[in-house]
């Protein structure tokens, strides 16, 4: 496993990550792991169909994509 060594790391932030870490009960080492992996992580791909509450059933018959490209090409 590879070793990372950070300098000039600022005390203010190390304080708030080793805060961090304890109230999670890691160590920092755990908790920096923790935010990398989630920082660099792909995003989630959304979808319209995930919506929650009104228009939900609207979207549902619709292809959310191309409803979205025909609207885009209405701006021009």
């Amino acid at each position: 496993m590879a070793t990372l060594n950070v300098k000039n790391f600022p005390d203010a932030l190390y304080k708030k990550l080793r805060a961090q870490a304890k109230r999670e009960r890691r160590s920092v080492a755990q908790e920096v792991t923790k935010l990398l992996t989630g920082a660099l992580a792909s995003p989630k791909q959304l979808s319209i169909l995930d919506l929650k509450g009104l228009g939900k059933e609207h979207w549902r018959k619709l292809d959310a994509a191309e409803h979205v490209a025909k609207e885009r090409a209405s701006w021009d």
